[in-house]
């Protein structure tokens, strides 16, 4: 699958802390290439087709178009903010 990420989301990775950034990163890569399949960190968001991606206090949000193979990360930021 292929991995796209918004302008936003880049903007509010680099304002991310190195390690969480890095690690965070590595665990949309991972999600990009087995996005159906069960990942502890990665679940789906009640009354909608996106997926959460946690890393410590951090949140990624991420639309998966299975027709298109493509999963595109709208958001991301702290966990008491990017739900909003």
């Amino acid at each position: 699958m292929i991995l796209i990420i918004s302008a936003a989301a880049l903007k509010a990775l680099a304002k991310m802390p190195k390690q969480g950034r890095d690690a965070l990163r590595s665990k949309l890569e991972i999600f990009a290439a087995a996005p159906f399949a069960d990942h502890g960190w990665a679940k789906r968001l009640i009354g909608s087709k996106a997926v959460r991606i946690r890393q410590g206090d951090w949140r990624a949000i991420c639309d998966v178009d299975g027709n298109a193979l493509v999963v595109i990360v709208v958001k991301v930021g702290h966990r008491r903010e990017v739900y909003e």
